[in-house]
């Protein structure tokens, strides 16, 4: 399966000899997971190389030619998003849910219950392999459970139950949303993020990840990422938990919109407002995102000189739209850092505005590309 996600279309020839793998344990899974619909043959590309029969190549059976999809949401603190995404990590179809005034105690049912009519109306024929699930603070995806999440007052939530009972049906895996991101970057982005990366993510909650050698980090009880109150060099910002100076009082989307909305920049304290804004040319508003990309890139410049990874992924909102905003984050990190002097190590996640949808169906694609057939069962026996 990887080997076809990284050169497919390809003939079962080349897959023996890309992965060292027999021709006859080549045959033998191809011929499970075309079987399973997550491959396909493509006669019509069909090459003779001498004498013998063609070689059919194979390639991953994509969604939009009717090959399985996984579900995906990721749930904000104010909003959603749902989609639908392909074997490659494409974004097949997506939609937003606005709940910012929705009682916490509920979300799960009222984003399943929202889930169910856009699956309802964008699935069509093709086969749906599952939901992935993500979200911010502390998840354990074994246990489907959501240790901690303080934004949304969440405590030992067992969130992938309740959104498999609302949806009535498909199997349902959830996990941290850095680290989702972070596993699309492996599986679907850069070949550098496959040796070693850092993830940073910035919303309303601000967490990280860390992979090495294909594998995201979990530690103890999953609670790796914790860098919310990872300090920023100069800055003074009072933060909850009575220091002053951590990341996510500094730069969460929480602590933006609140500045912009003091500085009278938006109407209301709204991390959006404040892009638009920008965008519409508010020179105050574009000097406050400046301002958060550098505290962003002084935070980056300390995971640089600690863990030294490849490649550095940051998901902030302004920088995903705005490549002048990634460019203030990468020159504050390359400045400060004393190992990396590349600004280049630092980048956007690759599905760019689609980030998140796409990280949440990998939450349950990721088990699929390890293990293809004991996942597809894990799959039927959680249905």
């Amino acid at each position: 399966m990887r080997t076809v996600r990284e050169h497919g279309p390809v003939a079962r020839s080349a897959i023996a000899r890309l992965t060292g793998l027999s021709p006859a344990a080549v045959s033998r899974q191809a011929t499970d997971l075309l079987r399973h619909g997550l491959l396909r043959e493509l006669p019509e590309r069909a090459e003779t190389g001498g004498p013998g029969r063609p070689q059919i190549p194979v390639d991953l059976h994509l969604g939009g030619v009717g090959g399985p999809v996984a579900g995906g949401v990721h749930l904000g603190v104010h909003a959603s998003t749902v989609g639908l995404v392909d074997l490659r990590g494409g974004l097949v179809a997506r939609h937003s849910i606005q709940h910012a005034a929705a009682d916490p105690r509920v979300l799960p049912a009222t984003v399943a219950r929202e889930l169910r009519h856009f699956l309802d109306e964008h699935l069509g024929d093709r086969p749906l392999l599952g939901i992935g699930a993500a979200l911010g603070g502390w998840v354990d995806p074994d246990r489907g459970r959501v240790v901690r999440h303080d934004a949304l007052g969440w405590y030992h939530r067992p969130l992938a139950a309740e959104l498999a009972r609302g949806l009535g049906g498909p199997a349902v895996r959830v996990d941290n949303h850095a680290r989702a991101v972070a596993q699309s970057e492996i599986l679907f982005g850069r070949p550098e993020a496959r040796r070693s990366l850092v993830h940073l993510f910035v919303g309303n909650v601000v967490d990280a990840a860390l992979g090495i050698a294909g594998v995201v980090h979990q530690g103890p009880g999953s609670a790796a990422g914790e860098v919310a109150h990872l300090p920023v060099p100069d800055s003074t910002v009072h933060c909850d938990c009575g220091r002053s100076g951590c990341l996510a009082a500094t730069a969460s989307n929480r602590a933006l919109g609140e500045t912009a909305y003091r500085r009278g920049i938006v109407p209301e304290p709204d991390a959006f407002l404040v892009v638009d804004a920008a965008a519409a040319g508010d020179r105050r508003a574009d000097r406050l995102l400046r301002e958060r990309a550098r505290a962003v890139g002084r935070a980056v410049a300390l995971l640089l000189d600690v863990l030294n990874p490849d490649l550095v992924v940051v998901t902030e909102l302004a920088s995903l739209l705005d490549p002048c905003y990634l460019e203030e984050i990468q020159g504050t990190a390359v400045d400060l850092s004393h190992v990396c002097h590349d600004p280049e190590r630092i980048v956007s996640p690759h599905a760019g505005p689609a980030t998140m949808p796409v990280a949440a169906g990998t939450v349950l694609l990721n088990p699929l590309f390890r293990n293809p057939l004991q996942s597809l069962e894990k799959i039927a026996d959680r249905r």
